[in-house]
């Protein structure tokens, strides 16, 4: 085995392009692990932590490649990320005069002077630098980089706050602005609801529900997870209320964050309060009695955020919650467990967003099933070991955990879809509990390569002897990967799909719950 690595001085690519050059790479044969990065501090420990250092001498503004695998495959491997790195786009049919190449924000905004939105990928260090100057052109920001320090943070938005601009992020990664989908975003219908998040793929399950039930996407806004923290006071989350309530195409708003710190809560709902607007909240695992407001719809789960906003919006009485199993689905999985022996009693949860982790160690926890995780909820466990499961476990891979050195799950699932593999193949696992991400940036075949995965497990074990699986589809039917062939991909292969993140957690609690009682 390998490790080789090349190092192109003054060379920079956004983080996007090199997470989809890294899963290129990771994909050919022969090669073990692969990582494609700038050379910042940081990514350098990311690189020596995960084997993949092998000497390497590198500086921030310098670019990475470094495999790990059979030399020749190596080899390869660099050849082909050298070529993906040095590919030009094609050139316009501009009569031979090709135009300057864009080296700063000045000159964009020379090029473009009514743009208005500035969306900067670039690493944590240098970040909050560019977004300064995006504010200081008149743009507002969306921060993709992560890595960026809270006190940059609070720097960032109150400039923008000064200037009346919004920043979404620092690791922003979803928002949907005037019908474009921007980062891991969906294709979804536009429309009169506005969403303002604290989480990515939250936003994405409320857009792509919405969507499915019919009605659209006025703005999507991502604020960045730390928005809410009582050291930023959700300045972002507060001017998306603002902008939503000022907003002629916006009819209902739609807030979604995990427990935000108190005070900065009861700020937001008193702006959201004078939206003069239905405004449907829903704060993961917050107890809603606490806030005392009226006017204001407070929902459990990221589904019940859509289905209430689409009710409202059409003037209907809100539905019930979906945190239920319908009695058709409690005799499927009734009849499912009846053949899964006794010894089977742990639910493995293995996610790509962070948002469904969360949410589904809430909902199992309301059914009686404590879980350790690598990113527990109030009450649960921290793993003492990320990369093994003990008991009842639920995993965000898509945390920095696993993701040093390494493409985030939704674009390259393989760490993933290994993790699947050891869950499938331990003699406690009672069910396996997933997600599927669709959209922009993620994997073209999702389903396709878990389920050749799950197919070695089977032609090796039985049929029979497999645990059960359980999974939801985040997509709409105009994404890229179109929701409905993944979900019929994977029914196909014996998977149970359910219709949401809640309703998959609930049916792998039902699940434990029936082999608990033989």
């Amino acid at each position: 085995m390998s490790v080789k690595h090349k190092v192109f001085a003054n060379l920079y690519q956004d983080s996007v392009s090199l997470m989809q050059i890294s899963a290129q790479i990771n994909k050919l044969p022969g090669i073990e692990q692969a990582s494609v990065v700038m050379g910042t501090e940081t990514n350098l420990i990311q690189l020596r932590d995960a084997g993949l250092d092998n000497g390497c001498q590198a500086g921030p503004n310098d670019l990475i490649i470094a495999v790990r695998g059979e030399d020749e495959a190596c080899d390869e491997a660099l050849t082909l990320a050298e070529q993906r790195l040095k590919s030009k786009p094609e050139e316009s049919n501009s009569g031979g005069v090709r135009p300057p190449v864009l080296t700063s924000l000045e000159m964009a905004k020379e090029t473009a002077e009514d743009a208005n939105l500035a969306l900067i990928s670039v690493p944590g260090d240098y970040a909050a630098a560019e977004a300064i100057k995006a504010l200081n052109l008149g743009m507002n920001v969306m921060l993709f980089s992560d890595n960026v320090s809270m006190a940059h943070e609070k720097q960032i938005k109150e400039l923008a706050r000064e200037k009346h601009l919004l920043v979404m992020g620092p690791d922003c990664g979803t928002a949907i602005i005037n019908g474009m989908p921007l980062g891991f975003a969906n294709v979804v219908k536009r429309g009169a609801i506005g969403v303002v998040a604290a989480s990515g793929t939250g936003l994405q399950e409320v857009s792509c529900r919405i969507d499915q039930l019919g009605a659209g996407i006025s703005q999507a806004l991502g604020t960045g997870g730390h928005d809410l923290h009582e050291e930023i006071g959700g300045i972002s989350m507060l001017f998306g209320v603002d902008a939503l309530a000022n907003d002629p195409e916006t009819q209902v708003i739609v807030l979604i964050s995990k427990p935000p710190a108190r005070p900065v809560a009861e700020r937001i709902l008193q702006q959201a309060q004078k939206a003069g607007k239905p405004v449907v909240v829903n704060f993961l695992g917050a107890d809603a009695e606490e806030f005392h407001t009226s006017g204001i719809t407070f929902v459990h789960t990221l589904a019940d955020a859509a289905e209430v906003a689409v009710a409202l919006l059409n003037q209907k009485t809100p539905p019930a919650s979906v945190a239920t199993i319908a009695p058709a689905d409690e005799k499927v999985l009734a009849a499912e467990s009846a053949h899964l022996p006794a010894q089977r009693r742990e639910i493995r949860g293995v996610f790509a967003g962070g948002t469904f982790c969360y949410e589904a160690q809430l909902l199992c926890k309301q059914q009686g099933f404590s879980a350790s995780s690598n990113t527990p909820v109030k009450g649960n466990t921290k793993l003492t070991d990320i990369w093994h499961s003990q008991g009842n476990t639920i995993v965000d891979m898509g945390d920095d955990d696993f993701t040093n050195g390494r493409p985030h799950p939704m674009i390259d699932p393989t760490l993933r879809n290994q993790r699947i593999q050891e869950e499938l193949n331990d003699p406690k696992t009672a069910v396996v509990l997933f997600d599927l991400v669709l959209g922009y940036g993620a994997s073209m075949e999702p389903a396709a390569e878990l389920l050749e995965v799950i197919g070695q497990v089977r032609e090796k074990v039985g049929a029979k002897n497999l645990p059960l699986l359980i999974a939801h589809v985040c997509g709409t039917e105009v994404d890229p990967q179109v929701r409905s062939r993944q979900i019929e991909n994977l029914r196909q292969a014996g998977v149970l799909v359910a219709g949401c993140n809640a309703q998959a957690a609930l049916w792998a609690s039902y699940v434990a719950r029936q082999q608990a009682e033989k």
